[in-house]
């Protein structure tokens, strides 16, 4: 019984802290109600940068702040399954003054796969992530506001924020916080690594 009692809110603060939430009062979002179709105006609406199979008829959007360390680990727990799926990840930006300008210089690298995982690793282990730029392009930046506001009206106030097609069910899926690779794979319906 005591067992029980010590394990219950562990377990809930473990679920707690798998995502990054937003600080101080929630968010209004940008509709009234939350998104019907959020897959489809992810997609339409969402900027980002493209990793994984990038032929896949499968393509999974993930809003992430680049100084989350949840969206790392999802980073990491995805990696073996870029082979299978098309990612994009798409930057938001409300934890902290890095935010934004890291989540330019992802958007705009030459190999943006290569740079991200070196900085999810920089987040990981505490060392704060990538050197960005100062001087931001006025469209990238736009587009960082504009996957905020996207996240916000999609009801979401926590990152990493995930919304794809199940491969085996053709669901519409969605997921706030980090999944391990065997969950993350199981939710999208792809084979386990």
């Amino acid at each position: 019984m005591f067992i029980r009692l010590i394990a219950l809110p562990v377990l809930a603060a473990a679920l707690l802290l798998s995502a990054c939430s937003k600080e101080g009062p929630p968010a209004q979002p940008a509709a009234a109600t939350p998104i019907a179709q959020p897959y489809e105006a992810v997609a339409a609406q969402g900027k980002g940068f493209t990793v994984g199979a990038m032929m896949s008829a499968n393509t999974v959007y993930v809003l992430f702040d680049p100084q989350c360390p949840h969206c790392g680990r999802l980073w990491e727990a995805s990696l073996p399954l870029q082979a299978k799926v098309k990612f994009v990840w798409m930057p938001v930006a409300f934890i902290n003054a890095k935010s934004a300008p890291q989540g330019a210089a992802l958007m705009t690298a030459t190999n943006p796969q290569e740079l991200m995982t070196t900085h999810e690793k920089s987040i990981l282990s505490g060392a704060g992530g990538i050197s960005a730029p100062s001087g931001i392009p006025a469209e990238i930046t736009q587009a960082i506001e504009a996957n905020t506001r996207l996240l916000n009206s999609l009801g979401a106030d926590s990152v990493p924020y995930i919304v794809a097609k199940n491969l085996r069910t053709g669901e519409v899926v969605s997921n706030t916080g980090a999944l391990e690779t065997p969950a993350l794979a199981d939710f999208l319906g792809v084979d386990r690594p």
